[in-house]
């Protein structure tokens, strides 16, 4: 009988902060090169087929079916299961940077939509990334976890006052520069 060779497990926990990495890295420098191609200080590198645009969320959604295959099929571990997870982040990242034109068809890539899909799938990544395990949650960590909840609402809140403060200072100016960079 062969020698049976220990494989370490990966914690979810693990596994989440690669996953949260490369969602987060990937939805700003998405947002960073759209900008710069609008503003024409980077060369434009949308991807044209037959004269329709071909916006980054479908290449995340071809690579989150191609992770997804990969993870039920082959079930990656150690080094395999991080490199898997960090292309499962990226692959969100591309996918939810548009999620406002899941819901608005031919609508702005500067939707609100977007931005609060990012930070709601951005927190629920952190919570399994960072989150103590329910079966370790005591009594003492009651009035810690209400106190941050509470600051978690409030965080939301002024970010919801900022983002539309932003959006209407800065959305007629963006909405210019998507116009002047449509084909």
């Amino acid at each position: 009988m062969a020698p049976e060779h220990h494989i370490p497990r990966e914690t979810a926990h693990k596994l989440a902060r690669r996953t949260l990495f490369g969602f987060i890295v990937t939805f700003m420098l998405a947002r960073i090169c759209v900008f710069l191609i609008m503003a024409q200080l980077m060369p434009n590198m949308y991807f044209f087929m037959h004269g329709t645009h071909v916006h980054h969320l479908n290449y995340g959604i071809f690579l989150l079916a191609v992770v997804c295959g990969y993870s039920v099929f082959r079930r990656p571990v150690g080094r395999a299961a991080e490199i898997t997870a960090l292309f499962y982040g990226v692959a969100m990242g591309l996918t939810f940077d548009e999620f406002g034109m899941w819901l608005h068809l031919g609508g702005s890539y500067w939707q609100r939509a977007s931005v609060d899909a990012v930070i709601v799938v951005a927190a629920l990544f952190g919570l399994v990334a960072f989150a103590r395990s329910l079966r370790r949650f005591e009594k003492r960590h009651f009035w810690s976890c209400l106190i941050l909840v509470m600051l978690l609402f409030g965080f939301g809140f002024v970010l919801n006052l900022a983002g539309n403060r932003l959006g209407d200072d800065m959305g007629p100016t963006l909405q210019t520069l998507e116009e002047a960079s449509s084909p």
